[in-house]
């Protein structure tokens, strides 16, 4: 098997936030020890409730944010203080989650795309030209689009522009933070087929983040649940989805929409809401909304160990 694209070893994200002026400062353990290994032209989905940490992750691995500690490794070189980060952040581009807000509307479509190989790369206008229609192509855009403001286009078509602008530069590594959220189902269909083609023709890897399990189950190769800024359970996605383990991701499984009735799981609620980040509970941190919580559950926090072929942080399954 080939160096893997993309390595995160326990990488932390801590917050200090002040509470007030006679109220000591809390720590926010937003990631809190999340390990990984992302290959080349696979796609590591990561699914869990708002908060649990999937877009401070998506920050970390964009390099927009330091981790407070752990590793993340890009092509096997260690990010935190190398002499070449810039060079290494180019190969990691970020797809955002609202293609309304992630265009400037000051600039057209083809000075947009143009703005990265002018900053990255010696091409001449020519060359530039000639790379940015041919990516516009690839995406479903006309070489007049270029011309146009952002304002032009629909939704669809923006984010059609926002994969093609983080594919400029072909990077190895593409982070897409709920990229399908904000369009209809229709186009979130054409987006993710889109998705699938680019990764097929560069061998892109992709950390796809989502809160819907059915658009992740249609896109990874590998699912990876995150509660409170820790993985509680990660696998291959055909055994994830086939059997759950952790009682956080049957909930979330059986929640997902099945157009066949043999298909439909009985629906597991989740009582109550996630634990504020300010005061996480001790021991399991789901213990509180946990159908399965025994008195340890309270006390200890559990650690991913290997259960069925996948890594699960729960000690009473």
């Amino acid at each position: 098997m080939s160096a893997p694209l993309l390595q995160a070893r326990d990488l932390a994200r801590h917050y200090r936030v002040s509470r007030g002026w006679f109220t000591p400062k809390a720590t926010v353990r937003a990631l809190d020890g999340v390990s990984f290994t992302l290959q080349a032209g696979r796609t590591l989905a990561v699914v869990g409730e708002s908060g649990c940490g999937k877009s401070t992750l998506a920050r970390a691995l964009t390099l927009i944010e330091t981790p407070t500690a752990g590793e993340l490794l890009i092509h096997g070189r260690e990010t935190t203080g190398a002499k070449d980060r810039q060079a290494l952040r180019r190969d990691v581009q970020m797809v955002f989650q609202n293609p309304y807000a992630a265009l400037n509307p000051r600039k057209t479509i083809a000075s947009t795309l143009a703005e990265p190989l002018v900053i990255n790369t010696r091409l001449g206008r020519a060359e530039r030209q000639e790379h940015i229609e041919a990516l516009a192509a690839k995406v479903g855009l006309r070489p007049e689009h270029l011309q146009r403001y952002p304002h032009m286009f629909s939704g669809g078509q923006r984010q059609r522009i926002a994969i093609a602008r983080a594919m400029v530069m072909q990077p190895g590594i593409v982070v897409a933070d709920e990229p399908t959220s904000a369009l209809d189902l229709s186009v979130q269909a054409q987006i993710l087929n889109l998705f699938m083609d680019l990764q097929e023709e560069f061998g892109t890897g992709y950390v796809f983040i989502s809160h819907n399990l059915a658009v992740v189950e249609h896109v990874a190769d590998e699912v990876m649940v995150m509660y409170l800024g820790r993985v509680v359970e990660h696998g291959d996605k055909r055994r994830v989805f086939a059997r759950p383990l952790h009682p956080y991701t049957q909930a979330l499984v059986s929640a997902t929409p099945a157009l066949r009735l043999a298909e439909r799981r009985q629906r597991i609620p989740i009582h109550g809401e996630p634990p504020s980040p300010l005061a996480p509970p001790a021991g399991c941190a789901f213990h509180q909304r946990c159908p399965l919580a025994v008195p340890r559950c309270a006390q200890v926090r559990p650690e991913l160990r290997e259960v069925d072929g996948r890594l699960v942080a729960c000690d009473v399954i």
